[in-house]
């Protein structure tokens, strides 16, 4: 698969997820907003009908002060009259804040009929002269409920205008009962749908908190509401209630347990997505490095196996076979590049360590100052062909580790030929190999002062078949498997490694290894 099409396929991707997300997080607001609003309307609609019930029950505690008064009037009314043209009249006289009066006047015209008899003004008609008993009797009762009418209705009106007049004037806390009006709060919000806790405040037209029941505060204003009590009242005199829920948000909030899951789901989608586009990267990068590998090994292959094929036919020339140091000579090529040649296809099977989990390794105690000293003595005659010097320095006094050592010495000496195959042809290559101790742990260090490695190569030089640019491509010789196989098996004991290094100064390997203390 090409590289653009990784691309496009990654780019489509991205914007199908970006939308989708884009769809649920504004679908989450607007159901939030959705839910807030309801919130605000049942609150407001409840806070109002706390307010009609109160302004209610002052009505009815006029009316109730009223009744005994109301009764005794009516007492009044019921006493006989005079003459039946008399016109009789109540009144109602009510004193304002000012000092003023008003009186109301209510009349009840009686006058006599006319011989036909037809009545000239009233509001039932009189009975004809000479009439029975039981029309009298009818006639009695209608004028008894037309003043029984006339004065409930100026009651009404005198207790209208004590509301207007007096009830405004007196303090908030004589109005309302704060423990009926609580009871008031939780009806109304419980028959608009709401279950919430809550707490009030009321203030009266002064600004002065008259009540404030547990648990209210105003450090969250978008959670307190506002209600005028009596909302008739005089501007200047308007009280206000306030009430508190602290749950709000958890109830607004109560929308995301369905977006939660949901949001969830669609970061793993996202996580998923972003492993695939990097695995399938990851793979093309493999694939460049396989078909790299390839090319180099066929080169490598190739040499040793033309060298040995150009010597054997070099045996076949009788005029070698007369010379012997001719002949050892040819041998010894044919010797060498067979080692070589071995040496190659042994780096080539090393490949098979990485399908595996974790290397077969024969573990057993040893010496790791012992173990250097013993490479660093193989690997001199190597240095010093190439005029260098390879020293060593063994601080470290506890050197017991758990290894396998054909493949730590593998390990060992891998970082040795690499230090060679870098150097830099203006300086003679100069080696160190060093141990010392870090807690419980042995630190092994090989040091170099070759051509160095650029910063961002440094993270990749143990990746499988990553070779690190030079120019030519097979200026150096290798298949780039090398640190791979060295971070592998220093993996599988346990240990870490990692590398510094400078660009045109050297590269350092540093592995650090569990130590076995002895007592």
């Amino acid at each position: 698969m090409k590289k653009s099409t990784i691309w496009l396929l990654a780019l489509v991707m991205f914007i199908a997820f970006f939308a989708l997300l884009f769809l649920q997080v504004r679908y989450m607001k607007t159901s939030m907003s959705i839910r807030a609003q309801q919130f605000d309307e049942m609150v407001k609609r409840s806070l109002y009908d706390v307010s009609v019930d109160l302004e209610q029950d002052q009505t009815y505690q006029y009316l109730e002060e009223d009744m005994i008064e109301s009764e005794n009037r009516y007492s009044q009314y019921n006493q006989p009259h005079l003459s039946s043209n008399m016109k009789e009249s109540t009144s109602t006289t009510i004193t304002h804040p000012d000092g003023s009066e008003t009186r109301i006047e209510q009349s009840i015209s009686e006058e006599a009929t006319t011989q036909t008899g037809t009545k000239k003004s009233g509001i039932f008609i009189s009975p004809k002269q000479g009439a029975k008993s039981i029309p009298k009797t009818q006639y009695d009762m209608q004028q008894s409920l037309s003043k029984r009418y006339l004065h409930e209705k100026s009651l009404l009106e005198e207790v209208i205008y004590k509301i207007m007049y007096r009830a405004s004037n007196e303090p908030i806390e004589q109005r309302v009962d704060f423990g009926r009006l609580d009871s008031y709060i939780r009806n109304e919000l419980q028959t608009n749908g709401l279950n919430v806790p809550y707490s009030f405040q009321v203030q009266d037209y002064n600004n002065r908190v008259v009540y404030t029941s547990p648990g209210f505060s105003k450090r969250e204003k978008e959670a307190i509401y506002s209600q005028i009590l009596f909302p008739h009242d005089p501007p200047a005199k308007l009280n206000s209630l306030y009430v508190y829920f602290p749950t709000k948000k958890d109830y607004v909030y109560s929308e995301l347990t369905f977006f939660i899951p949901s949001l969830l789901f669609t970061f793993i989608l996202l996580i998923t997505f972003v492993y695939t586009i990097v695995t399938l990267f990851r793979q093309k990068r493999l694939s460049e490095m396989k078909n790299d590998f390839i090319n180099n090994m066929t080169h490598e292959l190739k040499t040793p196996v033309s060298t040995i094929s150009l010597a054997a036919q070099m045996l076949k020339d009788e005029s070698i076979t007369k010379s012997p140091e001719v002949f050892r000579h040819v041998t010894g090529v044919i010797n060498d590049e067979t080692k070589r040649l071995g040496f190659q296809v042994e780096k080539v099977l090393q490949m098979s360590l990485f399908d595996k989990q974790k290397a077969t390794l024969k573990l057993k105690k040893i010496d790791a100052n012992d173990l250097v000293v013993t490479v660093a003595n193989t690997h001199a005659l190597k240095v010093e062909k190439f005029g260098g010097t390879l020293d060593i320095d063994l601080q470290a006094e506890h050197s017991t580790i758990e290894v396998d050592e054909m493949h730590f010495t593998n390990v060992l000496f891998n970082l040795l030929d690499n230090a060679l195959k870098y150097k830099r042809n203006d300086i003679d290559p100069k080696l160190m190999i060093r141990t010392k101790n870090e807690g419980n742990k042995l630190v092994i260090s090989v040091e170099d002062n070759g051509i160095g490695i650029r910063k961002e190569d440094v993270k990749k030089i143990f990746d499988r078949f990553y070779r690190v640019p030079t120019g030519n491509r097979h200026d150096v010789k290798g298949f780039g498997l090398g640190l791979a196989y060295v971070k592998k098996i220093v993996t599988d004991l346990n240990g870490t490694i990692h590398a510094e290094s400078e660009l045109g100064k050297g590269t350092k390997f540093i592995i650090s290894l569990p130590v076995i203390i002895e007592k």
